[in-house]
């Protein structure tokens, strides 16, 4: 916990320190391109109804959007995440290389993607090492209508004996944010959820999970915030059987911080 908590304390400071010197132009911000940053410190590692680490883990990413134009913007991104201790069996370093095209239709946002993913605690069944997967998805976000709607598919086609995945997962996303203000600070509540359909990706079986988050977004320098969040994880279906997928009910904590340059 100690560790946690420091980790804690320290991006705060790295991030609050960096807002300083990176609000003049730079190369790309002087050609329309947006660069952006998030770390999120939680408790333990949940994803997609998996809890893959009970340890305290890190998560930065870093994504650069090219300028918004007629034909859509592309997206380009770096994420992360790496345990800050490990005492249990579970070992969930990864590494993830993100490609994202959206278009912005007058409803409708339209998403297509392409994600490869590098596990160095894996040891693929031909000896090498490190493991890795490849995922495409697509998606439909309704960022204009009540609750923010959006429906994404995810096709993993990494072979299992790499350390991929080898299935999909159908998700239905939702998020609710409430105003407010707070000695002349302008905060925000923030809610969302999402219902997951897990079709034998990393698993034997078919099930799913639902999940709810609450945070408080709160400004702390131009361009940077932070989140306090808890969580709850429920998965369903095999994804819950004790012969199968063997995932439990879970409250979780983090801390998400956010950069635009």
């Amino acid at each position: 916990m100690k560790k946690y908590l420091c980790a804690v304390a320290g991006i705060i400071f790295l991030c609050a320190h960096g807002s300083v010197s990176a609000q003049q132009e730079g190369i790309l911000s002087s050609a329309g391109f947006e660069v952006s940053g998030d770390v999120t410190v939680s408790s333990i590692y949940m994803w997609r109804g998996i809890m893959l680490d009970a340890d305290p883990v890190v998560q930065p990413g870093i994504y650069v959007r090219s300028p918004e134009s007629k034909y859509g913007r592309v997206k380009l991104g770096l994420w992360m995440s790496r345990d800050m201790h490990n005492e249990d069996a579970l070992k969930s370093s990864e590494t993830d290389y993100i490609f994202d095209y959206t278009y912005n239709f007058p409803s409708l946002d339209v998403s297509v993607g392409h994600t490869y993913y590098e596990f160095p605690d894996i040891a693929p069944a031909d000896g090498s090492t490190g493991g890795f997967s490849r995922e495409v998805y697509a998606g439909l976000a309704f960022p204009r209508v009540l609750l923010s709607p959006s429906l994404y598919y995810y096709y993993d086609y990494g072979k299992k004996d790499d350390g991929g995945g080898e299935g999909s997962y159908t998700v239905i996303n939702a998020a609710y944010c409430i105003p407010f203000k707070l000695k002349g600070y302008a905060l925000s509540f923030d809610l969302v959820g999402h219902i997951g359909y897990n079709n034998k990706q990393y698993y034997g079986g078919k099930g799913g999970d639902a999940a709810i988050g609450a945070g408080i977004n709160i400004p702390l320098a131009k361009n940077l915030s932070c989140k306090p969040t808890i969580n709850y994880s429920l998965p369903w279906g095999s994804l819950s059987d004790k012969k199968n997928g063997n995932q439990k009910n879970r409250f979780f904590t983090g801390l998400y911080l956010s950069y635009s340059f």
